[in-house]
């Protein structure tokens, strides 16, 4: 495994983390969950991405009791607030109650006395930066959270909590979280050079497209049995957007290359999020282990300039780079 600075942070990542947002406690039996994270731990993964909304606050608990017994100070753990976790109307958005009330449920259910990242899961419009930001830095205070971050903010919003964290004196941003892969490259044109320019690093999901760029959806033929597009857990809905014909007949042009280079075409994925220089870590997960052992083999893959420009060239035409696609909900969900 290597490793990298998170943003312009003393704090170093494992270039390759393992998320839980839709498989465990949801699509996952918790055994099959533990093995999986097992297997990342044995693979040389350090860093570990959750939320307190993924699966109705049980990912968090299943991690928690995954990684029980573990050294902590060996471990990276990272949640976030945003998303209803309760039917109140406090028991969402960034407001300082709510961020107060969910670190402490996320400490709980991760069973840590702190998370080295906590991270605004969308921008709220509801709640004014600054009380946002207080309340995050308060928790840097009180010794509950190291280091602070987004996720899925758009540049503008960015550089906004930017300047009121350096006009206010408080803890900075360190990183955002946004989707990103070959097929989803909307922060490229906004957010990589502003986070560039202030020290702010991205731990990018999705690497793999919700599995697409794996190679296992073909064109012209039904998904395979058991695959995240056939899930009705809320698989299916993430992954539908890639399964045109247009965009799988683009992704097998990537098959001869990745095969050319030794890689699984999942390890090309992840391989080529770790290229961009302001990429922190990419985010994996998993249904099974030997899903990690294998993409794990990204780590510390150099990809030549050419193979960069054949691969643009195979998906130009299905690459969505609008910045405008980065968005939160106009009002608390």
């Amino acid at each position: 495994m290597e490793f990298r600075h998170l943003g312009r942070s003393g704090l170093m990542v494992s270039e390759i983390s393992y998320g839980n947002w839709i498989t465990h406690g949801s699509q996952v039996e918790e055994d099959a969950a533990l093995a999986c994270v097992r297997a990342a731990l044995d693979a040389g993964i350090t860093t570990f991405d959750t939320a307190d909304v993924y699966a109705g606050t049980r990912a968090e608990a299943v991690l928690g009791r995954a990684l029980h017994g573990q050294r902590r100070e060996s471990l990276e753990i990272f949640t976030k607030v945003y998303w209803p976790t309760g039917g109140g109307p406090n028991d969402r958005g960034l407001s300082r109650k709510h961020i107060m009330e969910g670190i402490n449920g996320s400490l709980r259910r991760l069973q840590t006395d702190y998370v080295d990242l906590y991270q605004a899961h969308r921008f709220d419009v509801e709640t004014p930066l600054e009380e946002t930001l207080r309340a995050f830095d308060d928790l840097v205070r009180q010794g509950k959270v190291l280091y602070i971050g987004v996720s899925e903010w758009t540049a503008e919003q960015i550089a906004a909590a930017l300047k009121i964290a350096d006009e206010m004196g408080l803890d900075r941003l360190v990183s955002n979280q946004p989707q990103y892969s070959m097929l989803w490259r909307v922060i490229e044109p906004e957010v990589v050079p502003l986070s560039e320019k202030e020290g702010v690093g991205q731990i990018v999901w999705s690497p793999i497209a919700q599995g697409v760029l794996t190679g296992k959806y073909r064109p012209g033929q039904p998904p395979p049995a058991g695959s995240r597009a056939t899930d009705d857990k809320g698989g299916a809905t993430n992954v539908k957007r890639w399964l045109s014909d247009e965009v799988l007949t683009r992704v097998e042009l990537l098959r001869p290359i990745a095969d050319e280079l030794g890689l699984s075409m999942a390890q090309l994925a992840v391989a080529w999020v770790l290229q961009n220089p302001n990429v922190s870590s990419a985010i994996i997960g998993a249904s099974r282990p030997e899903q990690v052992a294998d993409n794990v083999k990204a780590a510390g893959v150099k990809l030549a300039p050419e193979v960069m420009r054949r691969i643009d060239e195979a998906l130009d035409p299905v690459v969505e780079r609008d910045p405008a696609k980065t968005t939160s909900p106009r009002k608390r969900p």
